[in-house]
Formats: structure tokens, sequence, C-alpha cells
């Protein structure tokens, strides 16, 4: 077998097969490679977009990359239906079945740790978004009036009433503080579901608010969460999220999942 080889996770040795038409990355089927009482999910790769100079620039390449972590997640997720895989990063490539093996030999240690950690539990995602507008008053929706040197403002005759530079910036002021009130609230409700999520998992992550450049969610990130939850649990730790969906207005409350454990694949901080 030519190429090189795409590793997508590890998992204890398993009875149950996978979908026979299942493609991974650059459309290749994924083996199982057995080795150290563990197996490793593989696939082949051409070395012309997998070797270490190609992947890099690659990793550049939007589409590229899309296509790859579809392909990628692809596998971890049929794994996910037979087993517990412990999944690796995007990207993890070996010369040759022998390095994979010795990966597997030099890792064997962690690898049966964070599996018998992560055994019979999957991961849930919650994010809670402070919709836009959220803490803001009904005044700020008006057209802001800057005060001009002479005590009016700069909006021209069909502004309305002018007001004072005094008036002006005690508006601002109060519009500022009943927004951040706004958010605070936003933020507390947040920190309680997180808690409350908490109890209800063997082990979360909070992870840095995603920005909403980045991601093109609407709203602000307050909350982003993860939860490694028993599956046999899964229903009711779902049903927690749902009812506070509608429990505050001005917020979005998001549920993703059941995952494989990414959050949870490293030694617990």
């Amino acid at each position: 077998m030519t190429g090189l080889r795409y590793v997508y996770a590890v998992c204890r040795p398993f009875g149950a097969a996978l979908q026979s038409q299942l493609t991974g990355v650059a459309g290749a089927p994924p083996k199982l490679l057995h080795h150290c009482g563990l197996v490793a999910v593989v696939s082949t790769v051409p070395e012309h977009d997998f070797a270490e100079e190609p992947l890099r620039a690659h990793l550049e390449d939007l589409d590229w990359l899309t296509a790859t972590a579809r392909g990628h997640q692809g596998v971890i997720d049929a794994l996910t239906t037979v087993t517990t895989p412990l999944p690796l990063r995007l990207g993890t490539v070996f010369r040759d079945d022998s390095g994979v093996r010795m990966m597997l030999e030099a890792r064997e240690g962690d690898f049966l740790r964070t599996l018998d950690r992560l055994e019979g539990r999957v991961e849930w995602g919650v994010k809670v978004y402070a919709e836009p507008g959220t803490g803001e008053p009904a005044e700020s929706a008006e057209p802001a009036q800057r005060p001009d040197a002479g005590g009016g403002t700069q909006d021209g005759p069909a502004a309305g009433k002018a007001m004072s530079g005094r008036d002006y910036l005690r508006r601002r002021s109060r519009s500022v503080k009943e927004r951040e009130s706004g958010l605070r609230k936003v933020e507390e409700f947040a920190d309680r579901l997180h808690e409350t999520l908490a109890a209800h998992a063997d082990d979360s992550r909070l992870h840095a608010p995603q920005s909403a450049q980045l991601s093109g969610a609407s709203g602000r990130n307050v909350l982003n969460a993860a939860y490694l939850v028993p599956r046999g649990q899964s229903e009711e730790f779902v049903e927690i999220v749902d009812r506070t969906k509608d429990e505050m207005p001005g917020v979005r409350v998001e549920l993703t999942g059941p995952w494989a454990a990414y959050s949870f694949a490293g030694e617990k901080p």
C-alpha cells in the first residue's frame, strides 16, 4: 500500500463493523490497525497533499481545509456509533503503518487512561448568546444627536429638539449603563446554566467565547462550553437544556452533539 497514513482516532478493539461505503479524507476508506491492545483508525492519503510542506500550505486553503475536516469528521461520527473513539488532531499523518505502530507504543499508557475516562461518554456543546440589542433601551434606536459647539446639534433642521452637551452625555451614559446591565443579566444566566449542566456531567470545559465575525452567528457569545455526559444520561441532559431555551428574553441557547469527546481527549487540566 503506497501513500501516507492519515490517523483519525485511537480506540479499544471493537467488534462492530464500520459502514461499508464509508470514506474519509481524500475519499479513502478507513481501515483498522491493531497494535498494543489498541486500534488506530487510518486511511491512505497522497503524499503530494499530505507531506509536511504541502500540508502546511493546504492549511491556508479554506476550501481544502473544509473538505478535509468534513472527511475527518465523517469517520469520527461513524466510529462514535459503534465505540468510544479518542479523536486525534486534524492532519495527523505518518509515513507508513510502522510509524503508526511506533506512535501507539509511545503513547500507549496515555491512550488507555484517556479511553478509560471517556468510555461510554459523549460530548455535548452548549452556547449562550445575548441577542443583538439585548440590554439596549428603546431610545437608543433613535439617531444619536451630536451637540455642536453652541449647545445645539449638528443633525440639521430635521433633527428635532436640540440637546445641551450635558443632556447628550447623560443620555449616552444611561444608555451604556442599561446595555451593560442587560449583558450582566445574560452572563449571570449563562453562569447558572453552566453550573446546572456541569452538575449533570462527568466533566466540563469552558472554551473562549466565539467571535461573531469569525463564526457568523448573530449576537454576543457569552458561554461556549462542552460537557462530557454518559450516553445513558444524554436524554436528561438535553431536556435540561431545552427547558432553558425560553427562560430569558433576549437570550439564545444552542445545543450541539452528541459528539466524540474532542474537548476531553487530552489530559485533564
